[in-house]
């Protein structure tokens, strides 16, 4: 059998695990911030004098978040990395004077999970198993660019073999370990950039688990797209969104783009170092509202993004078992502190559960699936928790067939599960 990783590389969180037969186990990282066996998908960089004129001291995971934390204004934080794979804007970034690309953002992030794993890393590693979504995050994503950017990053660690199985397989795959009999399953896989459902006929046949694919559909929203509606109705109007600015003789609307970027708080560090930053703050001076343009700049300036993403996955995370919750957001003053009431929050989403549930149509009415016709449901990741989202299933499908669970290890173990197998080419995407 082959010894084979399975990388779940994602949005918001990322598990690397191995497989045993048909026991697996995740890599257990030890860091700065204590032991983990899932790493949150960031980095930091900062300029270290005992390292050198030129050196970076670089963490990864919470470890990153815990150094950002801890050095503000000195460290260069990034996060949710994997949202910039299949966009063809993105060129890299610049930190501290040296431009990294998405391959070398992906490498470094994988070199210091190697590290922290130290000796639990095997040194026999004959194929990585990455997952992919079925759709990338973004407006135009190019799958063939994330696929070339992926290959680039992890063949730099000498790996014999690369394969890429799509994520809600790979978490169909380890929830069928445990069918007691064959079944149609549909699984729903909700990350934080992207929702993918896969259609698959499980059977055993001679002790040995086959598969079926039936269909595969998915669409580049989930969690995160949550949290950008929620900063969009309760931060955006308070630094600036909708107020206006003096050109010559007109009054015009300041632009939205600015808002975009600070909504989707993973880019801020990338919006910071950005000309558009550098225009947003010549606008100041011709502004009718400057000092919601300056708070804006003041929480771009000071990197309130990870505090601002807390806050609204603490707000997000109360919604999902009352029916309202408190907004807590220091840096904004008396207009950070609100109460948000579960309606309000899924009248925003609303565009956004659509989408989710239009992809689910796709799928089934592709293959010609009714609801009738399959035997479970299976639905990871933590988006799955938000009420609204379980209520597009459980008005379709019977509430004894939809299971949970595995939220962050799943698509890992799946991963790894598939890697050890010798028809391992009928699972990953060609």
């Amino acid at each position: 059998m082959a010894q084979a990783l399975g990388l779940d590389f994602g949005t918001t969180n990322t598990v690397i695990a191995m497989a045993d037969g048909r026991e697996t186990h995740s890599m257990r990282f030890q860091s700065a911030a204590g032991v983990s066996d899932s790493m949150r998908t960031a980095l930091s960089f900062m300029k270290d004098a005992h390292l050198g004129a030129s050196a970076l001291k670089v963490e990864a995971g919470h470890a990153a978040i815990r150094q950002f934390i801890d050095n503000p204004g000195d460290c260069r934080f990034l996060q949710s990395i994997k949202t910039f794979a299949a966009s063809a804007l993105f060129q890299g970034t610049l930190i501290h004077a040296k431009r990294h690309s998405f391959q070398d953002l992906m490498e470094v992030f994988i070199r210091r999970l190697k590290h922290y794993a130290g000796e639990q890393w095997p040194s026999d590693v004959s194929r990585i198993v990455t997952g992919r979504p079925v759709h990338f995050a973004g407006a135009n994503p190019d799958p063939a660019l994330a696929t070339e950017r992926y290959n680039e990053a992890l063949s730099r660690f000498g790996f014999p073999e690369i394969h890429y199985v799509y994520e809600p397989v790979a978490a169909a795959f380890y929830f069928a370990q445990h069918l007691t009999s064959d079944a149609t399953v549909l699984v729903a896989d909700f990350g934080g950039g992207t929702t993918d459902y896969s259609l698959i006929r499980f059977e055993t046949n001679g002790g040995k688990l086959s598969a079926t694919p039936i269909g595969h559909s998915g669409v580049g929203v989930a969690g995160d797209h949550f949290d950008y509606r929620m900063i969009d109705n309760i931060v955006a109007p308070q630094i600036g969104k909708g107020s206006h600015f003096k050109s010559f003789d007109k009054i015009l609307e300041v632009p939205t783009n600015y808002y975009s970027s600070f909504g989707r708080w993973n880019q801020l560090s990338i919006f910071k170092t950005s000309r558009e930053f550098e225009d947003l703050k010549k606008l100041v001076r011709t502004a009718l509202e400057p000092d919601k343009l300056e708070m804006f700049i003041d929480l771009v300036d000071h990197d309130e993004g990870y505090p601002l993403y807390q806050a609204v996955s603490a707000t997000k995370m109360a919604l999902s078992s009352s029916d309202e919750a408190g907004f807590d957001f220091g840096p904004l003053g008396r207009g950070g502190h609100r109460t948000v009431t579960r309606s309000d929050f899924e009248t925003w989403i609303a565009d956004d559960l659509a989408k989710i549930e239009g992809a689910l149509d796709d799928v089934l009415q592709k293959t010609n699936t009714p609801a009738s016709a399959i035997d479970k449901v299976f639905l990871t990741g933590g988006t799955s928790f938000v009420p609204a989202v379980r209520q597009i299933f459980t008005r379709r499908f019977e509430t004894d067939k939809i299971e949970t669970g595995g939220e962050l290890l799943s698509v890992a173990h799946g991963l790894a599960l598939i890697g050890e197998r010798d028809d391992i080419d009928q699972w990953t995407v060609q």
